[in-house]
């Protein structure tokens, strides 16, 4: 007895969301653990970058704690990979953030050719993002982790940065 089987690798909006979920708890735990965000603010972002991911504008989002001189603290790249199916899924979380008092926090999303060509409804967004040329190579940190947030074959690999 013989047996085949065909396994192509694809996801979902589902999937996106399942990702998407993942993403915003970790958010919620920067914004909690360094004092700089409210529920709310993280909400809004979080609410944008679903919209982003559902709709396939993402390339990467970089989220950056930056102290009131602004001097980067800490930071934390998610790079979409969209043949993840190899990846090992991991929880979100992991590494507090430190408080800092009047840090703020930084998303900078990286936006792929999809973004040019159909733009984005501005009506359907929270945040008032605007395009920027923010040099956000955290040459002044050293990378120190990595995770990965995996549904199917769609998936975020964050790299962390610190101090």
């Amino acid at each position: 007895m013989s047996h085949t089987n065909t396994a192509s690798e694809t996801y979902s909006v589902v999937d996106i969301e399942n990702v998407v979920r993942n993403f915003a708890a970790d958010l919620r735990m920067i914004a909690e653990s360094s004092n700089t965000w409210s529920r709310e603010m993280v909400d809004h972002y979080v609410s944008d970058i679903t919209y982003f991911a559902k709709n396939r504008y993402l390339l990467y989002l970089d989220v950056t704690l930056l102290s009131p001189l602004s001097v980067e603290l800490k930071a934390a790249r998610y790079t979409v990979n969209e043949a993840s199916g190899e990846l090992t899924a991991s929880r979100p979380g992991g590494v507090m953030w430190p408080r800092v008092p009047s840090a703020t926090l930084r998303v900078v999303v990286g936006k792929n050719s999809k973004w040019d060509s159909e733009p984005p409804d501005t009506s359907k967004l929270q945040i008032s993002w605007v395009a920027s040329s923010i040099d956000i190579s955290h040459s002044s940190l050293h990378e120190s982790a990595e995770r990965n947030f995996v549904s199917n074959s769609y998936g975020l690999q964050r790299k962390d940065y610190g101090k």
